[in-house]
């Protein structure tokens, strides 16, 4: 098989390190980088700690508003189709290179594969959903994390070349897990470039959806609950709300929040691993709480991950620091045996269907 594998987003990166490790002296798999996540911080060093191989293809696309990045997306890959010629193309999740990778194979009469199929927040208000729509019912192969997103197809007439092989995000946790970690090397680096110490006990925050970072006041609320805490909070800070967090922090002297450049993956999951409870608006690391056994509360207000909303494990919080403050507070039971995303080894089972599909 030659594969064509669309990435372009830090999550992706994270879910294609555990396809591409495993097909490996398989299959041809060319890596198209559409430029999505462009800085250094939030690309390069995943390719470098995930062992991923260097995209032979990078579009440089990134900024401007959906409509126009999706487009210079779809023409910058159909380029590449047109010259590889693959027998897949292969995409992840629910970014706008997911949707302009599928978009480009499809009118190609090209076979798409869609990994993390069926995830559905119920309101296509939200862009994302959108991408993910739009690419389930244009796939030849879905490949869902568990059951329930297998349901979801169903209800909208998806019912063939569907399979819950598990969670591909589990393959790759698993895999940074067992990397040895030292608190006192880590290099994580403050806003300024300076090493920074990993203080015994925190709280790790990531936000960076739009939502919670378009307007002062929601971070604010976000930012004055952390601080509040009675441990510090760990800020990597996207760089799209860089400005913003520091001037906040400056304003509200918020001390005991400690922002960061963008961390790598296998630093975010150690960081992960050894702090005490999470706060995030992000899809992937509320799922990364889950796999570690953390307590996370959830900035958003929509169930992206329904398995994860057992025992307080994972809470949705409103934008406010009394609620995110409440939910950080409830009593969180973990029953390390309910494991619903499979074994780790997700990616082993998508080649042998692709195998199977190609014969």
């Amino acid at each position: 098989m030659k594969i064509v594998t669309i990435i372009g987003a830090r999550p992706q990166f994270i879910k294609a390190a555990a396809f591409s490790r495993a097909i490996t002296g398989k299959h041809e798999e060319i890596l198209v980088h559409t430029g999505q996540h462009f800085d250094a911080n939030m690309s390069d060093v995943f390719f470098e700690e995930l062992k991923i191989p260097k995209p032979k293809y990078n579009l440089g696309i990134s900024g401007g508003t959906h409509g126009k990045m999706t487009g210079a997306m779809l023409a910058g890959i159909e380029e590449v189709l047109l010259e590889e010629k693959p027998d897949w193309v292969l995409v992840y999740g629910d970014t706008n290179s997911t949707m302009a990778g599928a978009l480009a194979a499809v009118k190609l009469g090209i076979q798409i594969a869609h990994v993390e199929s069926g995830v559905r927040m119920g309101t296509l208000s939200n862009p994302e959903e959108v991408n993910r729509v739009v690419t389930d019912h244009i796939s030849q192969l879905l490949f869902t994390p568990t059951e329930i997103e297998v349901e979801n197809l169903k209800k909208e007439g998806i019912k063939e070349h569907v399979y819950a092989v598990g969670n591909i995000m589990y393959d790759s946790f698993l895999y940074g897990s067992r990397v040895p970690w030292k608190r006192e090397k880590a290099e994580i680096f403050d806003l300024c470039g300076n090493p920074i110490v990993i203080p015994d006990q925190y709280y790790y925050l990531t936000c960076h959806r739009q939502e919670n970072t378009f307007d002062d006041q929601p971070l604010l609320e976000i930012l004055r609950a952390m601080n509040s805490l009675e441990l510090p909070t760990i800020y990597p800070v996207h760089p799209r709300n860089r400005e913003r967090a520091e001037r906040l922090c400056r304003e509200y002297q918020f001390e005991h929040v400690v922002l960061t450049q963008p961390v790598g993956y296998l630093e975010s999951i150690q960081l992960l691993k050894h702090c005490e409870k999470v706060v995030t608006d992000s899809g992937g690391l509320q799922c990364e709480a889950f796999f570690a056994g953390k307590q996370c509360v959830t900035v958003f207000d929509r169930v992206i991950w329904p398995q994860t909303m057992v025992e307080n494990r994972n809470q949705l919080a409103r934008p406010l620091a009394s609620d995110i403050l409440k939910k950080l507070g409830n009593t969180q039971k973990i029953d390390l045996g309910y494991q619903p995303f499979g074994d780790g080894r997700s990616a082993e089972r998508i080649i042998e269907i692709m195998e199977g599909e190609s014969r």
